[in-house]
């Protein structure tokens, strides 16, 4: 059995690869408790700007799909980058940034909410993984992720789309 995608059909898929990972990253956040530092809500820019772009793509003629597909590869070839960056803070090759805290902010409200908000918002380093899985935490996964999202971009763009089995 031979399985065929177009161009389009590939940008589809890395759209859907991509709102998958974000989707599973916001799960972590909101469903599990994981409060994200700065560097893990910079990682998620590049799934923010692929979904759409994405699914732009698999809308359009081939010869734009095809430009889409290099695109996506880039920006997940950068997303990598982020990781790995953010990795090496948390392996502590790297110095993070001076100013990574938590993701919750305080919003606007009365002062005792503020107050409130204050006492029950915990700060998050960017130096330290609040979750691993074989050995690699989320931003470790996020670099293989990103990786194969963009050699799968790629190999659809290089190839006018891929085909599998024989």
């Amino acid at each position: 059995m031979r399985l065929a995608l177009t161009m389009r059909q590939a940008a589809l898929a890395v759209a859907l690869g991509a709102a998958a990972t974000v989707g599973g990253a916001l799960i972590f956040e909101h469903v599990f408790g994981y409060v994200p530092c700065k560097l893990c809500l910079t990682q998620r820019n590049p799934y923010y700007i692929a979904v759409p772009l994405g699914l732009g793509a698999a809308l359009l003629p081939p010869r734009w799909a095809k430009a889409g597909l290099w695109l996506l590869s880039l920006i997940f070839l950068v997303s990598a980058g982020l990781g790995a960056y953010h990795s090496g803070v948390e392996w502590g090759l790297f110095a993070g940034p001076s100013d990574c805290g938590g993701g919750a902010g305080a919003g606007a409200g009365t002062m005792g909410d503020f107050l409130n908000q204050l006492q029950n918002t915990r700060v998050v380093s960017c130096t330290e993984a609040a979750w691993r899985f074989l050995g690699l935490s989320l931003a470790g996964w996020n670099v293989l992720i990103s990786l194969g999202l963009a050699a799968f971009a790629a190999l659809a763009a290089a190839r006018k789309g891929l085909y599998f089995g024989r």
